[in-house]
Parts: structure tokens; sequence; C-alpha cells
């Protein structure tokens, strides 16, 4: 007997979906695509500022870079958009990006951020919380948050690369406090 595929996660899907979607038509345009859609500080008069706020997550530079966050997405996204539902992932999602976004502007504006790496880091986080017991934090939250976070802070005082640690602690700590919201 033949089985059917199922669509188990399909804001997950979805956005890797566009991401893979974005990766090519960027490829086609010469690389426009990701100037268009890459965060950057413009003037608030400029509506396409407010556009990249969400845009930027679905941007990347080429296929290492969409891989290298499209298959944490699908390892650990699946599991979260189950316990907490498409619509409210969706929220957390646009939440952390939106968040990432203005942190960036605020203290990198002049340099463009594209990539999901942020909400990588926002998904992994919150996965440490998944098996809560009331009035207590997971041992693995704070092991997670010391590993992840601790790196990103040593590798953004000594690293020379072009990868935006800020995003992902800023990522880290949204999953951190969606991930205690949700005990309460």
């Amino acid at each position: 007997m033949m089985k059917k595929i199922s669509i188990n996660s399909p804001v997950i899907l979805g956005f890797v979906a566009i991401s893979l979607a974005e990766l090519g038509l960027n490829s086609l345009m010469g690389g426009r695509l990701l100037v268009l859609l890459a965060l950057r500080k413009t003037q608030f008069a400029d509506p396409m500022m407010y556009v990249r706020l969400v845009s930027y997550v679905f941007v990347h530079v080429d296929f290492s870079h969409f891989i290298n966050n499209a298959l944490l997405l699908l390892a650990i996204g699946p599991m979260l958009e189950e316990k907490h539902g498409a619509s409210k992932l969706v929220v957390m999602l646009l939440a952390t990006a939106v968040a990432t976004g203005i942190i960036h502007i605020a203290f990198f504006g002049n340099i463009m951020l594209v990539g999901a790496s942020g909400l990588v880091f926002m998904l992994i986080l919150l996965s440490s919380f998944t098996n809560l017991k009331d009035g207590t934090i997971p041992l693995t939250f704070i092991i997670v948050a010391l590993l992840y976070i601790g790196n990103e802070v040593i590798q953004g005082v000594w690293a020379t690369d072009s990868i935006s640690q800020l995003s992902h602690i800023a990522g880290g700590v949204c999953g951190s406090l969606f991930g205690l919201d949700k005990r309460r």
C-alpha cells in the first residue's frame, strides 16, 4: 500500500519554500532581489524599510547559507509548530524578525542583514522549553543558552566575519522570552 506524503508543518515548509524561491529568483536577477529585500536603514518615510523588517529573513547570500538555515528550521520547526500551533508560531517568527531587525538597524543600520539565523536561534532556545514542569527552568535551556548565546557573544567580540552575532543573540532572547511566557 502506498503511503501519502503529509504536509506536517505548513508554516516551516512554506518559509523554506519562499526562501528557496527567493534564492532562485535572486540568481536569475543577478543579485538585485537580495539588495531590494535585505534589511538596511533607510528613511522612515520609505515603505520598503517596513517590508524589509520581515523580508530579510527569506533572503540568503547563497545556497550554502540557505541550506544551513533551512536544515535547522526543518529539524526544529515542525515540533514547535505542532506544540504551539501554526498561528502562534507565525506570530513568534514575525515578532522575532521585526525585533531583530529593529535592533540591527539601531546598532548596524549601515550594514545589510539577510538570512533566517535569528529565527533559527529563536527556535533553538524555544525548543528547550518543550517539556516544562510548573515552577522549573529546564537545565537544557540553561545549557543551550550558555552554549549558543555565550558562543555568539564571544564570536561577536573576536570574530571578523560577516555573520550578525547580534541577530543570533536577539533571536535567542526572543525564543527564551517566548518559552518563559508559554510556561505561565
